[in-house]
């Protein structure tokens, strides 16, 4: 399978704090991976790598096949979907409208811009397969959130890209929405078996059925990653969020709970 992503021995240190050490990982064409820690772990800082939003201190990131710092990078970016829930958008612009930003790389419509025919078409072919076409006359400021976690998957995916990044999607959702939301990434993944994704959380509830690999990040490092059977274990996730944590696989679905310690007498 072809290669996406490679983090090679990457640090990663602001304001002389350590964020990330030693980080290696390859994602290929057709996997899809979840990225697992706790609050600070530096899951965000990964996925702004993997994103071609930031550059490494040390060690080498490989995107589609270009190492950052000898590309150029709006270039690279437009080769890269991302899903950002706090996407900054303010202005009552449609979902066919929020969609087509995706191609412009924008949060606002680029004023004079006009899509050709190739764009349109593919913007209404995503709203289709998202099931967004009953939202054609909501605007983004009526719209709930789960209604535009999908509205900005298919903006992510207008040019369409090989590489879509997901980061913490399920923020905000209620439970009916995250189920959806979930069903709607499921899709995406069995409909376009070449896309490689990578999905950041910290919820295991969070990940949807057709996850096949992850990587659980402590302290700024691998913990491990590969296979999701084998890296979602109660012992490795345990020692990640360094809590006990039960780890329980069940109808294609990852559910995670504490375990509950003696209570002293």
């Amino acid at each position: 399978m072809e290669e996406i992503l490679r983090l090679r021995n990457v640090d990663f240190v602001r304001e002389s704090r350590w964020i990330l050490t030693g980080i290696d990982l390859m994602v290929k064409a057709g996997e899809h991976w979840a990225l697992i820690g706790p609050n600070g772990a530096g899951k965000s800082t990964i996925l702004s790598l993997c994103g071609a939003q930031m550059h490494p201190t040390r060690g080498t990131v490989h995107v589609l096949g270009h190492q950052l710092g000898r590309v150029e990078i709006r270039k690279l970016r437009e080769s890269i979907g991302h899903v950002n829930p706090r996407h900054p958008l303010t202005s009552a612009l449609t979902v066919r409208e929020v969609v087509l930003t995706g191609a412009t790389g924008t949060t606002e419509l680029m004023p004079r811009w006009e899509p050709g025919p190739a764009v349109l078409e593919r913007a209404d072919h995503l709203i289709e397969m998202l099931g967004l076409r009953s939202l054609e006359g909501a605007t983004w400021p009526t719209m709930s959130q789960g209604e535009r976690g999908r509205t900005l998957i298919a903006r992510a995916l207008i040019t369409d890209p090989p590489l879509l990044l997901l980061d913490e999607p399920s923020t905000g959702l209620d439970v009916a929405a995250r189920e959806q939301f979930l069903e709607t990434v499921d899709h995406l993944h069995r409909s376009q078996p070449e896309l490689a994704t990578v999905l950041v959380t910290h919820h295991l509830e969070e990940l949807p059925e057709t996850t096949t690999h992850a990587v659980l990040i402590k302290g700024g490092c691998v913990l491990a990653a590969g296979d999701a059977h084998e890296v979602l274990t109660t012992e490795l996730v345990t020692e990640s969020f360094e809590h006990p944590i039960q780890i329980e696989y069940r109808d294609r679905r990852w559910q995670a709970r504490a375990i509950r310690t003696a209570t002293p007498a």
